[in-house]
């Protein structure tokens, strides 16, 4: 069920002005025009996808293609949350029963030429979520002359399962096979395909700091925005080839490409769904780390074409030097799914050290860094506070310590009024500033409660903007310094390393 926010926003998206026609490589495209802005909905990069094979392009036609209707999208089940709607954040799920999926959303200034252009990549764990999430519309940057591209991708078993006889990292490939789309069509819609800026948020940003490193990626983005999201969230393969036996296991099929193409999407979503679980499967490597501590079994491996190297190890040899970046994450990053769940409160100590324990050596000690055990100091606290460090803070600045290139790290400290004041600067809490669609995620249920400040969405949205025209900042890069810029504050710091720094591998 829609919620009212997103109802609005629908109805808002309907118009009667029409562009005119686009001829793209596959044929003639007409979206619509509203405030001067163009919005081309729905338009397929690929062929629907062959699961388990690499994609392919759409097969072409000939007769204008209306480009008003937003299409399926990948399949994915959205659950309710606690005390948030999460709905404008992830979208609203699919069956996977329409297989065309493998679409683009596109807004851009009216009568646009060589317009800097702006490519999504969603989050949502890399089993969840949607171009068409209204929180991401992008529309506002249109409107401050920018292209603004938002794609779906393969997620969960079809898109992250290394399957023997299948293509590796198939989601990541869609995201390439797009991005290609881009340069070959851009240009057609005004936009310039020298200088895109590709950039997400959570797994859409763990992808593109994947990409900064790839090969493959080579040519295809000049610069990148990691928004709570680093190039450590990568699994070895044969520590992934563990979970691909576990569902082959759960699904009854045999562990290969031919067995999981007879498996129906309902029946493997409700497969991720049991390995979801924290005593489902054991996927630490070889070192007893287990890079996502257990926030999703489906993420990117490394050792194919793809990602030949860690992305880590790939940034210190100089891969994707020539890009310039812009990192950052949230100040409280697992609020997000501790506090509206009431986990933070109520989990106690020895639960709590054995949560980390499946993904990082030495987590008592970890804990009691971050106060576990001391007078005042609940043990869901220490946990969250943790957490936030290990699974996103500390790793970010990892990756920018290890960029060749230029590189500008932020913070985002505002703190959500949401769940009685304590949502806080939590993960995805920057999402409605950069996009300015505050108006979706307000609200007694919203991601930023009640009347956020539309003032710090301008200022947010600009340096967004400035940054993916010609790199402009208003802080210098990040060196031996540790300089990070606060965007709330908007002011810069110097940051001490955190204790995360003593528990994670460099």
């Amino acid at each position: 069920m829609e919620s009212a926010a997103c109802k609005t926003h629908n109805a808002a998206m309907t118009s009667k002005t029409y562009t005119p026609v686009v001829m793209t490589k596959s044929g003639p495209v007409r979206g619509r025009i509203n405030d001067g802005v163009a919005t081309y909905l729905g338009l397929p990069y690929a062929a629907p996808p062959t699961r388990f094979e690499l994609p392919t392009c759409p097969a072409g036609w000939t007769q204008v293609r209306d480009a008003s209707e937003r299409g399926p999208t990948a399949p994915h089940t959205v659950r309710p949350f606690p005390n948030l709607d999460v709905v404008p954040l992830v979208g609203t799920g699919s069956d996977g029963s329409d297989g065309d999926y493998l679409r683009l959303n596109l807004w851009a200034p009216e009568n646009a030429k060589d317009a800097p252009v702006m490519f999504w990549v969603h989050g949502g764990g890399f089993v969840v979520g949607s171009k068409d999430a209204p929180i991401s519309d992008g529309t506002a940057f249109a409107q401050s002359g920018v292209i603004c591209v938002a794609i779906n991708y393969r997620m969960g078993i079809d898109g992250f399962l290394p399957v023997p006889g299948a293509p590796t990292n198939l989601g990541l490939r869609d995201m390439l096979f797009a991005l290609r789309w881009v340069k070959n069509n851009i240009a057609a819609f005004g936009g310039d395909p020298s200088n895109v800026t590709a950039f997400g948020e959570s797994a859409g940003a763990m992808a593109i700091a994947n990409l900064v490193t790839s090969p493959l990626a080579k040519g295809l983005f000049r610069r990148a925005i990691i928004q709570s999201g680093h190039g450590a969230m990568v699994r070895d393969i044969p520590v992934a080839k563990r979970l691909v036996r576990k569902l082959a296991r759960l699904l009854g099929v045999s562990p290969d490409a031919d067995g999981f193409r007879s498996v129906s999407h309902l029946s493997a979503m409700a497969a991720l769904e049991k390995v979801a679980k924290p005593a489902s499967i054991d996927l630490r490597d070889g070192d007893g780390f287990e890079p996502v501590f257990g926030i999703s079994r489906f993420i990117p491996v490394w050792g194919d074409d793809v990602l030949p190297l860690k992305p880590i190890e790939a940034l210190r040899q100089g891969a994707g030097a020539e890009i310039e970046i812009m990192i950052g994450t949230n100040a409280e990053e697992m609020n997000l799914y501790f506090v509206p769940t009431a986990v933070r409160d109520k989990i106690p100590g020895p639960l709590a050290w054995w949560l980390l324990s499946r993904s990082l050596p030495n987590a008592r000690r970890a804990l009691k860094a971050y106060g576990w055990g001391q007078k005042g100091v609940r043990p869901g606290v220490a946990m969250t506070r943790a957490m936030s460090d290990l699974v996103f803070r500390w790793p970010a600045r990892q990756y920018a310590s290890a960029h060749r290139g230029r590189t500008h790290m932020y913070e985002m400290e505002w703190r959500s009024p949401a769940c009685s004041g304590e949502l806080g600067a939590c993960h995805g809490i920057e999402l409605p500033f950069v996009f300015k669609t505050l108006d979706i995620a307000t609200g007694p249920a919203g991601l930023v409660g009640e009347a956020p400040p539309s003032e710090l969405a301008d200022r947010i949205h600009s340096i967004w903007v400035n940054f993916a025209t010609d790199g402009t900042v208003p802080w210098r890069h990040w060196n031996g310094d540790r300089l990070v810029y606060q965007l709330a504050a908007g002011d810069t710091n110097v940051e001490p390393p955190m204790a995360a720094a003593h528990f994670l591998r460099d």
